[in-house]
């Protein structure tokens, strides 16, 4: 396998909505099922099943609770999913540009 960056991006976050749900907890931390249903414009089903697959691979925890009767899912990136999210972005930069380009943080 090549090592050009497109064979290097994480397909697990490149799906649009998975990307979508990254992006926000990457911004917000963390947001209730509610906020992502809201800001991505999925169905309760689309948006469950990519909440599942992000939460298998570690990259967000999810906690279910109940509020005044009513289910509450929260989901919150975990240093893995911040880590994954960073090298994607690194990955579509070292494409567009042609080199990995230095971090805010440094």
């Amino acid at each position: 396998m090549s090592d050009a960056p497109l064979n290097r991006i994480d397909d697990l976050i490149h799906g649009k909505a998975r990307l979508g749900i990254m992006s926000l907890l990457m911004t917000y931390k963390q947001a209730d099922f509610r906020f992502l249903k809201q800001k991505l414009g999925l169905s309760d089903g689309n948006l469950g099943a990519n909440i599942r697959k992000l939460e298998e691979a570690n990259y967000i925890e999810v906690e279910k609770t109940f509020y005044k009767r009513k289910p509450k899912t929260v989901c919150k990136i975990t240093e893995t999913g911040k880590e994954a999210y960073q090298a994607y972005v690194q990955t579509l930069e070292k494409m567009l540009y042609g080199q990995e380009r230095e971090s805010d943080e440094d």
